[in-house]
């Protein structure tokens, strides 16, 4: 039940996805093995990154572990919340506990799309500068950039939970969503919300934007580089190493356009998309890197082939 007027908000109730009843006993196995699978698959990539000398000296293969670092968590954040949605047990989180998800949400989401676009950025260093590529991106430089886009997706994720809960919560305190997001929370502030709306919209279609800008400016480079390669099989080649990043990037933000571009909308379809882009997303990246990228599916193949290579490139 929802607090009175006067009561100050202790905890929020996740009144979580809708869905029919007689599919509570079917939708908590299904979100338990997609969640034990992302882990895994995530997994799979951490350890091939870092097992094999090939691929861990390498920036491309660097960026690509962090990927799997962040799917691991983002996953975390949300799925096992959301699993719990299918059992008896209680559905209330504490105030502390919605502030704690709003932040890490936003941090690994806004630290993902930082990290995109480096990738976006590297594929534009190997192709268009091939030959000064080893002094443009070297390892430290690789590292420097990630810490980087880990600060910028921490002070973002402040900014948001910030800009959220400085406003009063007096009543009521049902969340009308599976997680505690932006939307969904500032419905129940017992002030106008208008202003801290548009700041925090602004703020994530800022960061959003200029990422999407910047990883679709490296990929204009990057096609009108490859359109000057006078072989088909060079021009094969070059897009191989971009289209599994491509894949990754179009998956990520067709579903967050959908989400914040409709942010006053509360149907049924949103809260699709809303597990897609944060339950299915992470399942999805290693899938599409082990499936498309030739030199990971051959480190994997060294790995199970020689067990001990994994002790030995330590």
């Amino acid at each position: 039940m929802g607090k009175t007027k006067n009561t100050v908000v202790t905890d929020f109730i996740l009144l979580g996805l809708s869905h029919p009843p007689n599919l509570r006993s079917l939708l908590f196995p299904v979100f338990f093995i997609i969640y034990i699978l992302t882990q895994l698959g995530n997994l799979l990539i951490l350890v091939t990154v870092w097992a094999d000398p090939k691929l861990h000296a390498r920036p491309m293969y660097i960026l690509l572990g962090v990927l799997s670092f962040l799917d691991m968590w983002l996953s975390s954040v949300i799925v096992p919340r959301l699993i719990l949605d299918f059992t008896p047990s209680s559905k209330a989180i504490p105030f502390g506990g919605c502030v704690a998800q709003l932040y890490f949400f936003h941090f690994l989401g806004s630290t993902q799309c930082f990290l995109y676009t480096l990738m976006a950025y590297d594929r534009y260093l190997a192709i268009c500068q091939l030959l000064r590529y080893p002094v443009l991106m070297n390892g430290r430089l690789c590292t420097t950039l990630v810490a980087g886009a880990w600060v910028a997706g921490s002070v973002h994720g402040s900014i948001q939970a910030t800009l959220t809960f400085c406003l009063p919560y007096c009543g009521p305190n049902q969340v009308d969503y599976f997680i505690c997001d932006i939307p969904a929370v500032l419905r129940l502030a017992c002030a106008d919300a208008t202003v801290n709306e548009l700041v925090t919209f602004a703020d994530i279609g800022v960061v959003a934007a200029s990422c999407f800008m910047l990883i679709l400016l490296s990929y204009a480079n990057i096609v009108h580089a490859i359109l000057k390669i006078r072989t088909t099989d060079g021009r094969c080649r070059a897009f191989s190493t971009c289209g599994s990043h491509l894949i990754v990037v179009t998956v990520y933000y067709v579903p967050c356009v959908f989400i914040y571009l409709r942010a006053g909308s509360n149907s049924p379809p949103d809260g699709a998309v809303a597990v897609f882009y944060t339950v299915v997303t992470p399942l999805l990246n290693p899938l599409i890197y082990t499936l498309r990228n030739q030199e990971v599916k051959s480190a994997l193949k060294r790995i199970t082939a020689d067990p001990r290579a994994v002790n030995e490139n330590k």
